[in-house]
């Protein structure tokens, strides 16, 4: 039988990158993977569906040539070549994983593991064969996929998850979107540009519904105007097959609507893999699907760790990672603290963009701060009108008092990249004044940040 310090269960982005970190420790290191390196994320997940908005993102300035001054006989799209690049992407990526378990001396062990007592996994291969590995230490990182509803059943035709929607062979007509969080909205915007007749139907008042208010009122105002139908306060009754087409039944505040559709695309959120992984066998505590740890991400089994979209917290890959590298530096007896979730950021990659940290404006009220909001539009920003990408802003809260910054929020396009100045302004506890004094590059959308900051301190130039 093999003998490892370290088994981590899962290769998602929590897994392998704790696998590396456990290397980099010293420690003889093992990772167990059923399908691909990378899991959800690098093959099925956060890359290969930036590849399909990257090329609708392209297709969308041809189709807007002539805003630029540019002539341009007639833009098309093969959509299959897009899927194709998108996958081409994300096997380029999972090949990435594999060099860097060789480059670490990691074993990669393909099969699906199973808990079992005395610190040891049995894993089954593809060929039904069954070996047992041992560990002084075992992690588990299996992630989570699309969750189905009792009402929404997918058959991987007619009603699809996140994995059918990104490797379709055939381009939908019309297409009903059933979740309006981050995988809902992206694949509403990437085959709205593609050409598809869209829906979204959410069952919360606003989109993107986790998000400052102000926020999602402007994404609803920009997707509206890019052409898609959006239906909030809604909820999918049923679906029926009706001929190659399918029906889904709405309940709305005005009554019962029927919606046609090509395809329905479930988004409505994920349901953690914890199933028959050993863990009722080992007695490992679970609370609402979820594994329960420690701030360490110790279980109450000693040796037997879980991180990840197993474990309550967002799930998002980079917490994965951080939870892992966090987890396996305490097993290492370093010196380490317990992950800050308040300081998480989250983005959407929906045109425009969403990131956010912090509280929102109403979670820091309902917090008893009294606070100072400052928000400054992208219309205002020399460098965004340039770009012809002058929809949204960039929305700042900070508590009135101290200046310490509780909060931003921002929407337009690239502010993925730009949400990362507000979490280290916030871990390096960071006030108000000193971003404001803080001397930004111009042009630049991140001056907006800048901007907004000093509106929130009645200083602002240039609105």
């Amino acid at each position: 039988m093999s003998k490892y310090d370290v088994i981590v269960l899962g290769s998602g982005p929590g897994g392998y990158v704790t696998a590396i970190r456990s290397s980099q420790l010293g420690f003889k290191t093992a990772i167990i993977e059923k399908e691909n390196l990378g899991g959800v994320c690098l093959n099925w997940g956060c890359i290969p569906t930036k590849a399909l908005l990257k090329s609708a993102e392209v297709f969308d300035y041809l189709k807007h040539a002539e805003d630029y001054g540019l002539k341009l006989e007639k833009a098309d799209k093969d959509f299959s070549a897009v899927i194709k690049r998108s996958r081409n992407v994300a096997d380029g990526m999972s090949k990435g994983v594999q060099f860097l378990m060789k480059k670490n001396k990691i074993d990669v062990i393909y099969g699906f593991g199973k808990l079992k007592t005395g610190k040891k996994i049995e894993v089954t291969d593809k060929d039904n064969k069954k070996t047992t590995y041992e560990a002084d230490n075992i992690i588990v990182a299996t992630g989570a996929r699309s969750r189905e509803l009792p009402n929404l059943k997918q058959d991987g035709k007619t009603v699809i998850g996140y994995r059918e929607a990104m490797s379709m062979e055939k381009q939908p007509k019309k297409m009903i979107v059933v979740g309006s969080g981050a995988i809902g909205v992206e694949f509403a915007h990437f085959y709205n540009s593609m050409g598809t007749d869209v829906t979204i139907v959410e069952f919360l008042p606003n989109l993107v519904p986790l998000e400052d208010e102000d926020v999602s009122k402007q994404f609803e105002r920009s997707v509206k105007k890019a052409g898609i139908k959006v239906m909030t306060n809604s909820s999918v009754e049923s679906v029926e097959k009706s001929g190659d087409k399918v029906k889904a039944k709405v309940k709305t505040k005005k009554g019962e609507e029927t919606l046609e559709a090509d395809v329905v695309l479930s988004a409505v959120g994920i349901k953690t893999n914890i199933e028959n992984i050993g863990l009722e066998e080992l007695g490992i505590k679970t609370e609402k699907d979820k594994i329960v740890v420690n701030d360490f991400y110790q279980t109450n089994v000693k040796g037997i760790y879980a991180i990840g979209d197993v474990v309550h917290g967002p799930a998002l890959a980079h917490v994965a990672s951080a939870e892992g590298i966090i987890c396996v530096e305490k097993i290492k007896g370093m010196n380490v603290q317990p992950l800050d979730y308040g300081n998480i950021p989250a983005c959407t990659y929906a045109t425009p963009e969403i990131a956010s940290v912090g509280m929102t404006e109403k979670q820091a009220k309902e917090a008893g701060y009294d606070i100072k909001v400052g928000k400054f539009p992208f219309s205002a920003s020399g460098k965004a009108k340039a770009a012809g990408k002058s929809d949204g802003f960039v929305k700042v809260i900070f508590d009135a008092k101290y200046g310490e910054w509780l909060g931003c929020h921002m929407i337009g396009a690239g502010v993925t990249d730009m949400i990362a100045e507000a979490v280290l302004g916030r871990k390096l506890e960071t006030t108000g004044h000193e971003v404001l004094k803080t001397v930004h590059p111009h042009p630049t959308m991140s001056e907006a940040v800048m901007e907004a900051v000093a509106d929130a301190y009645d200083e602002v130039i240039h609105l």
